[in-house]
């Protein structure tokens, strides 16, 4: 409809080609988002949501929380949240790809509004290493290090460079929503309090745009998988196998990381909360 000839590179499909993933809809359009997102609301709702953060970060600013907290506790800090900068940019690239290669604008407009909500919790993780190092920028440099050379972060590395390779584009919004934000993001964001030690109310409190982003984007990610899956009992079978492979392979690389910072069964209990999660939307995992 839009074009005289195939694309040079990938030439067996279209340029929008409901064959780049397996799954089988009738109609694309059908996975609504339920939060009825458009570029106007979306960034009326973050617009609100990041005054909060500014909010929260001058509180901790005004009263010299972070230069209080012990030296264990921004050790901590340092070794098991900011390398999450890196883990956020490798969401955004793969929700980039999602809408890159994805069929319809029902579905492919939210992975964009969603890949920029992790550009800017990527940022809020990086505010938090400048507030660590007195906005020198040593504690981003170490960070990278750790998420380069640190045993603990090599299973969760390799699992988000592995899936800048799936060229199955729905297969990838799978692995992204159910896999990594379903077990690597509320791990570190809802099991690791503990790990912060006498830092962990300020995290909760400099975070808190990660755990209220969370709650509203499970509302659309959810939606999509719970209609795509019901379709048809292959689609069924097929992201629930998905399913399968990438939460347990986001729990296996999320256990180093917790055993790490002596919380050893947060990994086993954000995987099971992902695990019930996909049950409920109709998956066999």
């Amino acid at each position: 409809a839009n074009f005289h000839y195939k694309p040079l590179w990938e030439a067996e499909f279209w340029h929008f080609d409901q064959a780049k993933t397996a799954v089988v809809m009738a109609d694309w359009y059908k996975p609504l988002d339920p939060r009825q997102f458009y570029y106007a609301t979306y960034n009326i709702a973050r617009a609100a949501m990041h005054q909060s953060v500014d909010r929260n970060f001058a509180f901790i600013e005004e009263r010299g929380l972070i230069d209080k907290l012990t030296p264990d506790a921004k050790a901590a800090i340092e070794r098991g949240l900011l390398p999450l900068r890196h883990l956020h940019w490798g969401s955004n690239m793969n929700l980039s790809e999602a809408c890159q290669r994805g069929y319809g604008t029902a579905i492919t407009a939210p992975c964009m509004f969603s890949a920029m909500d992790h550009l800017g919790m990527a940022q809020i993780v990086s505010r938090i290493g400048l507030e660590l190092d007195g906005q020198t920028g040593a504690s981003l440099d170490k960070a990278k290090e750790t998420w380069l050379a640190d045993d603990a972060w090599q299973g969760v590395r390799r699992l988000i460079e592995d899936t800048f390779v799936e060229r199955d584009w729905f297969e990838l919004y799978v692995a992204q929503t159910l896999g990594v934000n379903a077990v690597l993001f509320d791990m570190a964001y809802k099991h690791m309090d503990a790990a912060w030690r006498d830092g962990a109310i300020p995290v909760a409190m400099l975070t808190e745009f990660m755990s209220d982003w969370r709650a509203e984007e499970a509302r659309w990610s959810d939606a999509v998988v719970k209609t795509v899956a019901a379709e048809s009992d292959a689609n069924k079978a097929l992201v629930s196998e998905w399913a399968k492979r990438w939460i347990d392979r986001a729990t296996e690389a999320a256990e180093p990381l917790a055993e790490a910072l002596d919380v050893p069964g947060a990994a086993k209990a954000a995987g099971d909360a992902a695990r019930t999660r996909a049950r409920a939307l109709g998956l066999n995992v």
